[in-house]
């Protein structure tokens, strides 16, 4: 009995030495220290021996039992330790090296050609108006030279908030407004009489078809001029600094005859396509030139509604769209683009 308790521990300690990780020494624990492992099974076997040598052979059991499991408890703790050191090891971070940088957004193309916009004019002397996108029908069509009756209503296809067929042409009739031009009125009524410089950027709603060259939401810039002996002459002179500032010096624009019901003369500036150089384009329409703005002198019914007297004042106003003019600097020939959210394109710029 002696030499086999011996003879498994030897075997029982060797292997325990063997084992390389904790997942090993549950099996290694089954095997000799479980309910039916080797020593539980040799040491059930003492009580067949001689009467004086059980003593002895239980004794010596007790003793190879401790040590197995002190053994077993020692090769655990360091087993454990040493998966724990490799697993910081793993997982150390050196922080002396640099951080990660993130990856951060950027404005978007729109917001940059508007913030353009804005610093050209300011240049010039211009100061930014915010006019709010919901108005009213008389702010939006009336106050503009623009009764109920005008046809030049059906030259906007209007979003409107309440019911367009109780409230149209009505002062309370809510909508979402077809161009920046309401906000002529707001500000001529607030500033009235003071001499007035400023464009008005914001974003205009149409119900209208999406194409490549259009969009039912869209941004534009609308400028003001009120003051005394200002002509067109000045308009004239402003649009094509614009131009140039924005485009480069050689940009080509033209200056032809159209209307508008709140200014009297009324243009139309184009400017010569850069996408086919004049050669014609689904953008341009095949025509060689695209439209940049709508401008005039200010109607004298707008400014007598702003509170201008138009004997003494006289001023020009102009409008263009935010996105076209990006799509003839940056060679871009769909406005769909700009709102896709395609990454791909808003990463360029």
């Amino acid at each position: 009995m002696l030499d086999e308790l011996r003879a498994l521990q030897t075997e029982a300690l060797e292997a325990l030495e063997a084992i390389g990780d904790t997942e090993g020494l549950e099996p290694w624990r089954v095997r000799y220290l479980g309910r039916r492992g080797e020593l539980t099974t040799l040491l059930r076997s003492v009580g067949g021996l001689r009467r004086e040598e059980r003593p002895l052979a239980g004794r010596a059991g007790n003793e190879v039992k401790a040590t197995l499991e002190r053994a077993y408890q020692e090769k655990a703790t360091a087993l454990e330790q040493a998966e724990r050191e490799a697993t910081l090891e793993a997982q150390r971070v050196d922080v002396s090296l640099p951080g990660r940088r993130p990856q951060i957004g950027s404005l978007h193309i729109t917001t940059q050609i508007l913030r353009q916009i804005c610093d050209i004019f300011a240049q010039m002397g211009f100061q930014v108006y915010d006019a709010p996108d919901v108005e009213t029908d008389e702010m939006n069509f009336g106050l503009l030279n623009m009764p109920p009756y005008h046809p030049a209503r059906d030259l906007w296809d209007t979003f409107w908030v309440n019911d367009q067929a109780s409230s149209r042409g009505s002062a309370r009739g809510v909508l979402l407004r077809t161009h920046t031009s309401p906000g002529q009125i707001r500000v001529m009524r607030e500033r009235c009489p003071e001499p007035i410089r400023v464009i008005l950027p914001g974003k205009c709603y149409r119900y209208e078809h999406v194409t490549a060259r259009s969009e039912h939401q869209f941004y534009q810039v609308e400028g003001l001029a009120v003051g005394r002996n200002i002509t067109m002459a000045d308009l004239k002179g402003t649009m094509l600094n614009f131009a140039q500032m924005f485009y480069g010096p050689d940009q080509e624009v033209r200056l032809r005859g159209s209307y508008f019901p709140f200014t009297e003369p009324s243009v139309e500036f184009d400017g010569r396509c850069i996408l086919c150089h004049g050669e014609g384009c689904r953008v341009c329409r095949y025509s060689g030139w695209l439209e940049l703005a709508g401008a005039g002198m200010v109607h004298p019914v707008v400014l007598e509604n702003g509170g201008y007297d138009p004997a003494i004042y006289s001023g020009f106003a102009f409008g263009f769209g935010v996105e076209r003019p990006a799509m003839l600097k940056y060679d871009i020939d769909d406005i769909r683009y700009f709102y896709a959210n395609d990454m791909r394109f808003l990463r360029q710029f």
